[in-house]
């Protein structure tokens, strides 16, 4: 018992604990706005227990818990080598999506295999990633751009996957966060232009050419031209906001729950814009801020390229996932489907961001300083 207790008193002392504050606050905050966002469409739309999505939400939750503390406690030798066999086994589970995935809505993004919940392998695939590329970037005796070049044999197999989905969000997050590390790394910068107007030409290329993507043209054009009448759940989410306030119309007076699908998960944000106020929104932009600063902080007092290479690429993650969300939610941004970090419902998505957030808390842990 002792050996544990002491075990636990090291780690406590060694975390940042402010990092460790926040990630609670946000995840506290989830399960909050999970309560007073889900129980109108579990009662109302799914004649069930007012709680269920609530309580799935929760024991996700605390699986996530389970995982940041496990991921945390390791020692930082055995977190790397098990993220890579960890990369393997996810970086399958991708390959499984096009054969036996489950199709929602013209997607074909998860997996249903026996008992197991249903998850969407690229959630648990992003951390394990970064780790991966930001180990081919920090080999030693290697020359730099021979290192560009395998790390990308390992982006091009997951984008083509994510396309077959398709998922061109996902593939855009995950392109952008390769590109935050190799930025870091000291890539030059004609190369890095370079790299950006390939991506951009593809993309376009993409969303114009291929029929396969021809949704995306669809959204894009929605969004451009506010007349075409494809942009309703973007306008009521966007009207939510409005409706909402500085200050919201107070717990469960909101309507954009029932008048939008998935408003719990893609459009979170304005469901806690409208009964809570822009006020509360600031405040929970200002936490992600504060995480952000708290990790890079972190980032200058670390001597191990490796880690801070995965510390860019992790808080890059999040950072970018939280602003595309909430870019859908206010009009600025075409709609992705991409879920708010730590708030939005979802299983995949909890469990991808406490991977992430226990790799983070391990890597700042006070003895690497």
């Amino acid at each position: 018992m002792n050996k544990y207790f002491d075990t636990f008193y090291d780690w406590w002392k060694n975390i940042d604990k402010t990092i460790f504050l926040i990630i609670s606050l946000l995840f506290s905050l989830g399960l909050f706005f999970s309560l007073v966002s889900t129980s109108i469409i579990a009662s109302d739309k799914l004649n069930t227990n007012s709680y269920y999505f609530f309580l799935k939400h929760l024991i996700f939750v605390l699986i996530g818990i389970f995982l940041i503390l496990f991921l945390s406690l390791l020692d930082q030798k055995i977190l790397i080598r098990l993220s890579v066999v960890l990369f393997v086994i996810t970086f399958i589970s991708l390959f499984l999506v096009p054969l036996i995935g489950v199709e929602v809505k013209g997607s074909k993004r998860w997996l249903d295999i026996g008992s197991l919940p249903r998850f969407q392998p690229i959630e648990t695939l992003k951390p394990f990633f970064v780790i991966v590329i930001s180990l081919i970037i920090s080999l030693e005796k290697k020359n730099l751009y021979i290192k560009y070049l395998l790390s990308s044999v390992i982006l091009v197999p997951i984008i083509i996957l994510l396309l077959s989905q398709p998922d061109l969000g996902q593939t855009l997050l995950i392109i952008s966060v390769w590109l935050a590390i190799i930025f870091v790394s000291g890539i030059n910068l004609l190369l890095f232009a370079i790299s950006l107007l390939a991506v951009g030409s593809l993309t376009l290329f993409l969303v114009f050419l291929v029929p396969k993507f021809e949704y995306i043209r669809i959204r894009l054009m929605s969004f451009l031209d506010n007349s075409s009448g494809n942009n309703y759940q973007a306008d009521k989410a966007s009207d939510a906001i409005s409706s909402g306030s500085f200050f919201g119309k107070g717990i469960g007076e909101g309507t954009l729950n029932s008048r939008i699908p998935e408003a719990h998960t893609d459009y979170i944000i304005s469901v806690i814009a409208e009964e809570f106020g822009v006020i509360i929104l600031i405040g929970i932009i200002l936490l992600y801020l504060i995480l952000s600063y708290r990790v890079l902080k972190k980032i200058n007092f670390t001597k191990n390229n490796n880690f801070k290479l995965i510390l860019v690429g992790s808080i890059s993650i999040i950072l970018l996932q939280t602003f595309i969300h909430i870019g859908v939610n206010i009009r600025m941004l075409p709609t992705t489907g991409m879920t708010m970090p730590f708030i939005s419902y979802g299983g995949s998505s909890i469990v991808g961001t406490s991977i992430l957030t226990g790799i983070i808390l391990n890597l700042t842990k006070r003895k690497l300083n």
